[in-house]
């Protein structure tokens, strides 16, 4: 046998035998396990820690939803009923931070109807302010928080709504009493609210008496209890409690004459009153008794009808909500129209011309871009009577594609004529002069930490839309703060 062969197998026996050397090892000296669970399973349990989550066994879903007793306290109080509707609707008027402007001059009866005062910034008297803040003329959108106390820039519109009011009194001091009808128009944030306000400040001044619907949206967004009124055709509904708290804002506002007025009618009311009575205790009785303020409000128009009584100013702000069908609905589950509710039913019959004020008077409706339902007559209408201003010639017509509220359109069929008592004014942008006093008013206040010369005056008017009064106080005021 070769030497190579001969290797081989004795290489192989010699592993064999090595093999069967460790086996045999093995069997007499078993190695000892470096890892056992011996102690662990045969351990006492450890007891759970109280709070303490573990994480679900396989297969198994498991969730959690009990909150603890302290996280539950931790959580605060609840806000009462009410209370974060008041924190939204919070009105601040006044700002200690802002500096005093010794220039303001305050508005008055005998300069309020001033065409003098265009293009200025005029102050508002400390009890007109408590009346506005009674009827709700103050929006939250509006920069009040920001002066030192409120302030109105006398804009070319507000001069043009001054106008108005003295053609009343003029007509008051003839036979011959004038209603005169207006809808304010114009782009987002151009001031139309404001300009409402203006108007409002205007009646209180000049001794009217004054009638405001801060929001027809709060009218017709079925918020409010409602029922049918008895003997009305078509249907009529009424809403007492809205109308005992319209009382409430009109006793407020216009308690100096309420108070030195006495009935001079027989007023049909479901609850008694002396016939010695004043308008006060009228008023008072329905606001006590909200079943009876329907029967109160009208009473109190047929005095205020009576001859002898001041003029009347019937304001309303978000006239589009008063044009389309309510979120009210009838006995046969169909929409209510907002004109079959009764207040909106009441400033409608005025505002379209159906009904007059006996003592004269002015009705105000502003309509609103921000928060603005769709209402195509409304809007056919005011873009007709914006036409007929500019050119009588070039008269939009209908789109026959749109779907029409023929009541609405009845409504505003004044405006598609020349008629002078009822029109619309456009609230447009600001000149560059009342830019400039506006501007100026600004950094009187403190709030404008810049030189108000032409350029910055150029510059901020064109950013601003030309003109548009809310887009000015955002880039020159708001965005700097």
């Amino acid at each position: 046998m070769p030497p190579s062969i001969c290797l081989r197998n004795f290489s192989r026996l010699s592993i064999d035998a090595a093999a069967h050397s460790s086996s045999a090892s093995r069997l007499l000296h078993p190695r000892a396990a470096f890892f056992s669970t011996s102690s662990t399973r045969y351990a006492t349990v450890a007891a759970k820690r109280k709070g303490s989550v573990l994480p679900p066994k396989k297969g198994v879903k498991s969730l959690n939803t009990k909150k603890s007793k302290k996280a539950a306290a931790d959580a605060g109080k609840r806000p009462a009923q009410g209370e974060r509707k008041a924190q939204r609707k919070r009105i601040v008027l006044s700002n200690n931070n802002a500096l005093e402007v010794s220039s303001l001059k305050d508005l008055g009866k005998e300069n309020v109807l001033s065409e003098q005062n265009e293009g200025k910034v005029m102050g508002i008297p400390g009890d007109t302010v408590d009346a506005l803040r009674d009827v709700e003329a103050f929006k939250t959108t509006q920069g009040w928080s920001l002066f030192r106390r409120p302030a109105v820039l006398m804009r070319k519109e507000a001069v043009q709504l001054a106008r108005l009011f003295k053609e009343v009194e003029d007509s008051a001091a003839g036979q011959q009493k004038r209603t005169i009808r207006r809808i304010l128009s114009g782009d987002r944030k151009s001031g139309k609210s404001t300009l409402l306000l203006q108007g409002l400040t205007m009646g209180f001044l000049r001794e009217w008496f004054v009638i405001n619907l801060p929001e027809a949206q709060d009218i017709v967004s079925a918020h409010t209890e409602y029922a049918p009124l008895p003997d009305s055709q078509p249907t009529q509904y009424t809403q007492d409690e809205y109308t005992a708290n319209l009382l409430q804002q009109i006793q407020k506002a216009n308690g100096a004459f309420l108070l030195e007025t006495k009935l001079s009618t027989t007023p049909n009311l479901p609850i008694p009153l002396p016939e010695t009575a004043t308008l006060k205790e009228l008023v008072a009785l329905g606001q006590a008794n909200p079943e009876a303020s329907w029967p109160v409000f009208v009473a109190l128009w047929n005095e205020l009808s009576q001859p002898g009584r001041p003029p009347i100013l019937l304001a309303v702000d978000g006239l589009s909500h008063a044009m389309r069908n309510s979120e009210y609905l009838s006995a046969d589950v169909k929409p209510v129209h907002a004109h079959d509710l009764t207040l909106i039913r009441h400033f409608i019959d005025h505002l379209s011309g159906a009904k007059k004020l006996p003592n004269g008077g002015l009705v105000l409706g502003s309509t609103s871009q921000s928060n603005s339902p769709k209402a195509a007559a409304l809007d056919y209408s005011i873009e007709v009577a914006e036409a007929r201003q500019k050119s009588p010639d070039d008269i939009p017509q209908w789109n026959p594609y749109k779907s029409v509220d023929a009541r609405v359109m009845e409504s505003l069929k004044d405006l598609h004529t020349d008629n002078k008592n009822f029109d619309v004014i456009k609230v447009g942008g600001l000149t560059k002069e009342e830019a400039r006093a506006i501007m100026e008013y600004y950094a009187e206040s403190g709030l404008l930490r810049h030189t108000v010369n032409d350029g910055f005056v150029t510059e901020k008017w064109s950013l601003a839309g030309m003109g548009n009064i809310g887009e000015l106080e955002r880039t020159s005021v708001r965005l700097r703060i």
